[in-house]
């Protein structure tokens, strides 16, 4: 009796074999005859119903990868995608990985991300368009007394930012921040367009890249503060009412002053979650039109697909638009500081 339990039990076992999860196959050993088999977890066990769900998930996202081509465009990462003949038509090249620098209790990573090698593609395309236009604009100037071709285009765009937007909110000492303001327009600008062309990467749509690029905005509107106003620059810092008696004085300055200084940085905080925002949100609307054709896959994907092209061409002019509002803003925050002493 005891050997037909075993055969019957084992019978029972096979019947359900379609049903129950592989772990839970896998899990199940064998038992000596003179012992009995050894149950394996029942199939709708708690245990056995996660292992299967993990399964099912990671299934699901294997078999995803490579089909979300926007994401990739604004999330950094420790390697890049590169043209593939196969599909999902891209391949990872992983970026050199160096050791850690070590400062006190904190260890730093220093190794190159997506993200930085666009900010130094951007970097070079600047130098090299600015630097290279600058040399052909006296090439022609001696040659036929005027620029041409592409040095007249963006000679135009230059003296565009230099005399309405820096000239215009800087009056006094406006030409030595010029080159920084159009150094901050172009690169911005470059690191925006390089987000849009295919394999490329948004390296403006991380927040630590525009708080970095508002930071060092930070810096030159204080300094040129300091610069121009000398002792006067702690005005700025704490508030103090000279057409107030001193009773009024004392009060108003401490209620002031943590506003004061407080506004010192929200104009960066603005201009990093601005640029970081606008750049971000076209391609997670790009995400969700290609997503919405991959749902209907029929003759209704005609619509989200027209939706997503125009909103690249939108895409397009905002990489523009934001570049100048950043370079605009610097220019009125400066301007602010500079002309408070005059």
């Amino acid at each position: 009796m005891r050997s037909l339990g075993a055969v019957a039990l084992a019978l029972s076992l096979a019947a359900l074999a379609p049903a129950a999860p592989l772990a839970a196959q896998e899990h199940a050993a064998p038992a000596p005859a003179a012992q009995g088999p050894t149950l394996p977890a029942p199939p709708g066990s708690a245990e056995t119903l996660q292992e299967a769900a993990g399964h099912a998930e990671t299934k699901a996202q294997g078999a995803g990868h490579g089909e979300d081509i926007i994401t990739p465009h604004i999330t950094d990462a420790p390697h890049m995608e590169v043209p593939y003949w196969k599909a999902p038509f891209y391949k990872e090249v992983h970026l050199p990985h160096w050791p850690a620098v070590t400062i006190g209790p904190v260890a730093l990573d220093l190794s190159p991300t997506k993200h930085v090698v666009f900010l130094l593609l951007a970097a070079v395309l600047t130098a090299v368009t600015l630097i290279g236009t600058a040399r052909a604009h006296v090439r022609h100037h001696h040659a036929v007394g005027r620029p041409r071709g592409f040095a007249a285009g963006l000679e135009a765009v230059v003296l565009y930012l230099r005399e309405e937007v820096v000239m215009k909110n800087i009056p006094h000492g406006g030409a030595r921040y010029a080159p920084f303001i159009l150094t901050l327009f172009f690169f911005i600008l470059f690191a925006n367009l390089l987000g849009l062309i295919p394999y490329g990467s948004t390296a403006t749509g991380n927040i630590s890249v525009t708080a970095t690029l508002a930071l060092i905005t930070l810096v030159v509107v204080e300094t040129a503060g300091m610069r121009a106003q000398g002792l006067g620059y702690l005005k700025t810092i704490f508030y103090w009412p000279a057409d107030m008696p001193l009773g009024m004085k004392l009060p108003m300055t401490l209620i002031m002053t943590p506003i004061e200084i407080v506004g010192k940085f929200t104009k960066p905080f603005a201009l990093a979650i601005r640029l970081f925002a606008n750049m971000t949100a076209g391609h997670i609307v790009v995400l969700a039109l290609i997503g919405l054709i991959f749902t209907f896959a029929n003759l209704a994907a005609g619509a989200p697909l027209l939706m997503a092209v125009a909103i690249m061409v939108l895409e397009l002019f905002v990489a523009f638009l934001q570049a100048f509002i950043f370079a605009l803003l610097s220019s009125v925050f400066i301007g602010q500081m500079v002309e408070a002493h005059h």
